[in-house]
């Protein structure tokens, strides 16, 4: 690693904002779920593919997001997702005005773009600033900043507009996304001036000898060598998943129980989650390793997601937050567990993990499947396989090299 280790302080105040803003567009889903459901009529499998279509351009420009870091730095592929996210958020504002879904999955799409390209640069960064057995530590901490920015749209939006969630139409979001988008343009022009090193990962740098900082990539000539790599891309994608439908669904699991002020369920999943990456910063790598986290929270998460389908309706939604304290972990965990030994393929293995987070398109679309043909609560049954291959993961999975 090429970064001076003295001071970490100030770059990893300008990530966590920026790990904000990415938990800030994900959870606008949160209100879009039901305000759709309500003004368009349309039903939960097509409400949810709002959620999808910001999680497929994770597959699409995972890969272009890595090949523009490599050409214009780190921080400006940051500066220039916030650009990205204020002309997504533009759209939002012309789809309400045409009440029109399509234009909405546009703008969803749009705004999933910018994610990935912010996401393909703060979660390398942020990886490898510092020494690689306490990533998961700086990774709690940004995701700390991250998961409670998830229910401020909805409690800011129902705020500004003195209306809960199933009065909110989609006519009544034109101000509040005009003061998100000159937000996020303000973020785009911080981002661009921030002190923010360039870094490069051991055995990345081309003028070192890369067979020497990383003896296991040296012989390798493809990324797709690596088999912990692409176990942790699928875990990757299943965790994505089920995070997401945690975080996701509660607003509309909450309108689905009838239960007053929905919009205040937001926060049930991200204080589950902020109590983990707590303990991650305690613990890690101090008293227990990235590994033994990722096994911790798996079991966690199964017990959880148990507790959930299988728990009275009336207090199953409560649930949801110890489904979430397991999922706390598993970001933080499963990032460097598969970065590791990945050298001068740092930069794709991060783009195979970007494309990866698709899982947040395919299993909140599954959820809205689910509950469309059996029961909210019993959609939640869609989380237990992907905790159960998590945990083979943090068993067996990231161990796996090949010679």
């Amino acid at each position: 690693m090429s970064q001076n280790k003295t001071n970490f302080a100030i770059p990893l105040a300008f990530v966590g904002m920026m790990f904000f803003a990415i938990g800030f567009a994900l959870g606008i889903n949160s209100l879009l779920v039901p305000v759709l459901q309500g003004s368009l009529g349309i039903s939960n499998a097509a409400s949810y593919l709002i959620i999808a279509a910001t999680f497929i351009p994770f597959l699409i420009f995972g890969y272009p997001a890595g090949l523009t870091i490599k050409a214009i730095g780190y921080k400006r592929t940051m500066s220039l997702s916030f650009f990205i996210f204020a002309v997504a958020f533009y759209l939002f504002i012309l789809s309400a005005d045409g009440k029109s879904f399509p234009l909405f999955l546009l703008a969803s799409f749009i705004s999933g773009a910018a994610n990935a390209f912010l996401q393909a640069s703060v979660n390398p960064y942020i990886t490898i600033l510092g020494p690689i057995e306490s990533a998961a530590k700086r990774i709690s901490i940004m995701g700390i900043c991250n998961k409670l920015a998830w229910p401020i749209p909805s409690i800011f939006i129902v705020w500004l507009l003195e209306k809960d969630v199933h009065l909110i139409g989609i006519q009544d979001l034109g101000l509040p996304f005009i003061i998100i988008i000159i937000a996020f343009i303000i973020l785009g022009i911080m981002a661009f001036f921030a002190p923010l090193p360039e870094v490069k990962a051991a055995g990345e740098d081309e003028s070192t000898d890369t067979s020497a900082a990383c003896p296991y990539a040296a012989g390798k000539t493809s990324v797709f060598q690596f088999p912990h790599l692409l176990l942790g891309c699928l875990a990757l994608f299943l965790y994505v998943g089920v995070e997401t439908v945690s975080l996701g669904t509660l607003v509309d699991y909450a309108n689905a129980l009838q239960l007053p002020n929905a919009a205040n369920y937001a926060w049930i999943a991200p204080i589950g989650i902020v109590i983990g990456y707590i303990c991650g910063i305690i613990f890690i790598p101090k008293y227990i390793s990235q590994a033994a986290a990722l096994k911790i929270c798996s079991i966690l998460a199964i017990i959880g997601s148990l507790l959930v389908v299988l728990t009275p309706e009336a207090i199953s939604i409560y649930f949801i937050s110890f489904m979430a304290l397991g999922c706390s972990l598993m970001w933080p965990a499963l990032w460097p567990l598969a970065m590791a030994d990945l050298g001068k393929f740092t930069k794709a293995g991060s783009s195979l993990l970007i494309m990866a987070m698709f899982g947040g398109a395919v299993i909140p679309t599954l959820y809205g499947w689910l509950k469309d043909v059996a029961t909210p609560q019993h959609a939640y049954w869609l989380c237990l396989p992907c905790f159960l291959f998590i945990l083979y993961y943090g068993i067996a999975g990231y161990k796996i090299r090949t010679k």
